[in-house]
């Protein structure tokens, strides 16, 4: 088991400091404040200094579904900004992404996915295919699937939300980037519908939610879904010159839990298995999901 960490020369990025049940983070010019339920150790800064820090923070408000548990909104300062962007350099891959702040805490991108970009862009750049194929599912705003283009893979990004879809253009075009197979649709039905089209991919990445819905309201509960999705995936992932990534963010899913469940259906022998993590200034090492990654 390893954990890997989020690039450190990373210069739109960085994470000032954590604890309390709160993470202050720097997204290129702007400084955020949200909640994170694993800093459960005291912050290193004061409370005056994040509120003099911060152009926003965000406060949670109670929601009548078990997935509003996330909604709230943003105490702003005058020069916080509503959109803005910010970029990424790896190699020869230089991307962009445009943020914003929602009302589910979230500001468009996941920054302990970086060290999986950097692992998309050179395994594609290794794979022996001549055009590889990548599916990323619950692709959300594509940072994944901008790596694997970049690499010049034919990507198809699969997301519930038309208005996701949406930002994940935006980030290809700022990135200078074309060509992506936009899907608006349930991962569930759309990798049953390729697996009858006999359709096969070099690479899957997977990014599932706890809780979701798709776009016709099909419900999405990981427990319960995730095994038979996985087993689908089976199928349209190459036997040779391919690979997988599976995320899981949810509090108690272990890597140890991906692993037995990939093993028991890829049957792979040593799957990479751990987890991302962020170290901020006090050198705290803030554990942001869970990772399991192999290559065939």
């Amino acid at each position: 088991m390893i954990i890997l960490e989020t690039p450190s020369n990373w210069p739109d990025y960085e994470l000032i400091d954590s604890g309390d049940g709160e993470k202050l983070e720097r997204f290129g010019s702007q400084i955020l404040a949200r909640p994170e339920p694993q800093a459960i150790w005291r912050k290193a800064l004061s409370q005056a200094e994040w509120n003099s820090l911060a152009n926003a923070y965000f406060v949670k408000k109670k929601g009548n579904r078990e997935s509003d548990n996330e909604w709230g909104e943003w105490n702003k300062k005058g020069n916080c900004k509503e959109q803005w962007t910010i970029g990424y350099s790896y190699k020869q891959m230089k991307l962009k992404f445009r943020l914003g702040l929602t009302s589910f805490k979230h500001v468009g991108i996941f920054p302990e996915q970086a060290t999986n970009w950097d692992f998309i862009y050179d395994t594609i750049q290794h794979l022996s295919a001549e055009k590889p194929s990548v599916l990323n599912l619950f692709a959300y705003t594509g940072g994944a699937s901008l790596a694997a283009r970049a690499a010049g893979a034919e990507v198809t990004h699969v997301d519930s939300v038309k208005q996701t879809i949406t930002w994940s253009r935006e980030n290809m075009e700022l990135s200078k980037l074309d060509g992506i197979r936009w899907m608006v649709d349930d991962a569930v039905k759309f990798v049953a519908r390729e697996v009858r089209r006999a359709k096969t991919y070099n690479g899957i990445i997977l990014d599932p939610p706890a809780y979701g819905r798709g776009p016709e309201g099909e419900k999405w509960i990981l427990e319960t879904n995730l095994c038979p999705l996985l087993e689908n995936c089976k199928n349209l992932l190459t036997h040779k010159n391919s690979f997988l990534i599976l995320n899981l963010y949810s509090m108690g899913y272990s890597p140890i839990i991906a692993e037995s469940l990939v093993k028991s259906i890829f049957k792979v022998d040593k799957p990479e298995i751990g987890e991302l993590y962020v170290v901020d200034r006090a050198g705290r090492k803030l554990p942001l999901g869970v990772f399991l990654r192999f290559l065939k």
